[in-house]
């Protein structure tokens, strides 16, 4: 994602629903990632790894100033009142711009924070509105060990105790952004204190929190820090639960409406992505000869290309669609799974493609091609496997 795209090319231009919608909008975030971004990451090194922890907090507030960072939370909140569609754009020309900045530009995968949605107003003050403000970052402390995609399958318990605060006692796992988060949201199963199941519950509280300590770190294959969270019987007030009594054994709901927003915008990212590397593919079809010929001529290099341009066209339409839908009030949890699925599985085949047009030179280390094919792959992963997604869709035909 270091090479910068080229915008002459007409055989990619977006669809025209993607031009003309929130189109504005999009040129105006590209516009700021050309002309601040890029440069920033010009000196980055080539190898891929993740960006400083310094350089991305600035590149998260001077977002925020500018109105992009959160722009689906409210105006009084620091947003910029954003509809839904509007936020996929922006992940879209994020993951097109190839600036590998561009994606901490704007708020996490998981859409709008469960605490826009659920929080209290004290939780909305303590801890939302600094997170709008590109000031605060969090984590989500969701999967554990043994769980894997199955999230909700919980044995980290929150045990009331008799003055009706809360003790947590468990571990979590693959915890994005823990090692430098300023506060967590930990779910996790309500028990009461005669031990009567309450259901999985959602806490906010500060990662400088006694007894919550960050246990193994893990780098994935592009670099990402990935850790376990360690909750060796963490005392939490009554007030730490997220939207408060109503919030008890409430996070399975409130964290399907989330999780669909968030395979939404990993969907629009992937599109994205998909869109940057068929872009250097062409590039590279157009200049690239053997035996005479720009390999752009050959039939088996165009199928390549020819079957990356459909597919990519298609699942834009799709996510947008989706997200529509959203605006529209509709979020149904297999219309996001059908999108990041098609999405996540689609840039994987074309960033394939794209380094195999390349050959060797797409392979070497610190080429744009070769980054991409290590960072995408975590795509059918992330936010749920495409295996859940399969599930999903699957039972809402009615077929489990």
């Amino acid at each position: 994602m270091n090479r910068p795209m080229n915008r002459s090319m007409s055989a990619t231009t977006p669809s025209s629903v993607l031009e003309t919608e929130h189109r504005d909008l999009a040129e105006a975030f590209t516009a700021f990632v050309r002309r601040e971004l890029v440069p920033l990451a010009a000196e980055l090194p080539e190898d891929g790894g993740l960006p400083p922890a310094e350089l991305r907090a600035y590149v998260r507030r001077r977002s925020a100033k500018l109105g992009f960072y959160a722009g689906d939370h409210p105006e009084e909140l620091g947003g910029s009142g954003m509809p839904f569609s509007a936020v996929v754009m922006l992940h879209h020309a994020a993951g097109r711009s190839g600036c590998p900045l561009a994606p901490y530009a704007l708020a996490g995968s998981d859409g709008p924070s469960p605490l826009l949605r659920r929080g209290t107003e004290q939780q909305i003050e303590r801890y939302l509105k600094p997170l709008v403000r590109g000031e605060a970052t969090r984590c989500l402390a969701l999967t554990e060990p043994n769980a894997g995609s199955d999230a909700f399958h919980l044995t980290t318990t929150a045990r009331r105790d008799a003055g009706g605060g809360w003790v947590l006692s468990g571990r979590k796992t693959f915890v994005s952004n823990a090692g430098h988060a300023d506060f967590v949201i930990v779910v996790a199963r309500a028990v009461d204190g005669d031990g009567k199941d309450l259901g999985p519950t959602a806490f906010v509280t500060g990662m400088d929190t006694p007894r919550l300590r960050i246990g193994q770190r893990y780098e994935g294959m592009s670099g990402e820090e990935l850790y376990e969270l360690v909750l060796d019987e963490v005392r939490l007030p009554a007030d730490a639960v997220v939207g408060g009594a109503a919030g008890v054994g409430a996070a399975l709901g409130n964290g399907i409406d989330s999780l669909s927003r968030g395979r939404l915008v990993v969907a629009a990212m992937c599109n994205g992505i998909a869109e940057h590397a068929l872009e250097l593919g062409i590039a590279y079809a157009r200049e690239r000869k053997a035996f005479g010929e720009r390999i752009g001529a050959y039939q088996h290099v165009q199928e390549h290309l020819v079957s990356s341009r459909a597919e990519v066209e298609a699942a834009k339409l799709l996510t947008l669609a989706c997200a529509r839908l959203v605006d529209d009030g509709v979020e149904t949890p297999e219309n996001a799974a059908l999108a990041k699925l098609t999405s996540s599985e689609t840039a994987v085949r074309v960033v394939d493609r794209a380094l195999q047009v390349h050959g060797a030179t797409g392979w070497v280390r610190g080429h744009p091609l070769e980054f991409l094919y290590r960072y995408v792959r975590m795509m059918t992963i992330i936010e749920g496997t495409s295996e859940i997604q399969k599930v999903i869709v699957a039972r809402a035909m009615g077929l489990g």
